[in-house]
């Protein structure tokens, strides 16, 4: 018998763990995020679908009235008023991912002093939201806030902006940009360093330079960043609570609810225990949220299958 096939037999056999543990490694790193993201994103979803046909106050018998909550829903003044309003959100968000960026390729220079600079375009992103919030309402404040102060000394007379109904939603949407531009600031850094200098240098030579080298080579390499920007920006548009919460609590008059706050009115505040109709509510923000996504992940997905 030859030494090789001796060595052959000797080989002890593999377990099947061994022989595919590489390929099995990553599953299982896998394991728990998927399970909590089925079980607390997923699952709710689908039971919101389904508590939206019951008439429910969240403690007694549920009581099954189909699609009655959609057809009062869109016949609710109130309904629209907030969906007006976030879609007014969502449109003067939008302005958080070009300022981001703005300000991303500021800092990104070699300047002096640069590190205090990103440390104060930083700063809004890691207070609280309540935080902000409060900082805003006393900015704004009739009597002492320094922007009422300052339009009464530029006119003569001071704007009351959250107890104006026409307004008041463009004030919180202000508050809600400072920490979001900072947000997608930092989005757009993180991808700047990975921009390829060698690319830069080869436009260079071309005579690329301003903006037809930001658009052409900085942009194309920012396209994973431009869509995780844009895909929060939307989110935080379409959720925006906290802020209406505690800067107006949805008034003057319910003129600065949005979709997320008139759920939680009409679920969980002393005005409602209205868990259907809370529930539809949510039910057609989620359905906002996935037409937005979906569309921009589409064309995302489009992009990258062309090439560009």
């Amino acid at each position: 018998m030859s030494l090789a096939s001796t060595n052959i037999h000797a080989r002890p056999n593999r377990s099947w763990w061994k022989q595919n543990q590489q390929m099995l490694t990553p599953y299982l790193f896998l394991i728990p995020g998927i399970v909590f993201f089925l079980v607390y994103v997923i699952v709710p979803v689908f039971q919101s679908f389904w508590l939206s046909g019951f008439d429910w106050d969240g403690l007694g018998e549920k009581e099954w009235i189909g699609l009655a909550n959609y057809r009062e829903l869109f016949d609710d003044s109130a309904f629209y008023t907030s969906l007006n309003n976030n879609v007014l959100w969502l449109v003067l968000y939008m302005v958080a991912v070009p300022l981001g960026l703005a300000i991303a390729l500021f800092l990104n220079q070699k300047v002096r002093f640069m590190r205090a600079y990103k440390s104060l375009f930083f700063f809004p992103f890691v207070i609280s939201q309540v935080v902000v919030g409060l900082i805003f309402a006393w900015f704004y404040a009739p009597g002492f806030g320094l922007f009422y102060l300052l339009i009464e000394w530029l006119t003569g007379r001071g704007i009351a902006v959250l107890a104006d109904p026409d307004l008041v939603t463009y004030g919180i949407i202000a508050a809600g940009l400072w920490p979001q531009i900072a947000y997608t600031m930092i989005l757009y850094l993180t991808g700047l360093n990975a921009v390829d200098p060698e690319q830069i240098e080869a436009a260079r030579l071309d005579g690329a330079k301003g903006f037809r080298m930001l658009w052409f080579v900085i942009l194309p390499q920012l396209r994973p960043a431009t869509f995780i920007a844009v895909v929060v920006t939307v989110i935080g548009a379409l959720r925006s609570f906290d802020l209406v919460s505690i800067m107006t609590d949805g008034g003057p008059f319910g003129s600065s609810r949005v979709l997320s706050f008139y759920m939680y009115e009409q679920a969980l505040s002393e005005y409602g225990y209205r868990m259907g109709y809370g529930a539809s509510i949510a039910v057609i923000l989620f359905l906002i949220m996935l037409v937005f996504i979906s569309g921009f992940v589409w064309k995302m997905v489009g992009d990258e299958r062309k090439g560009f």
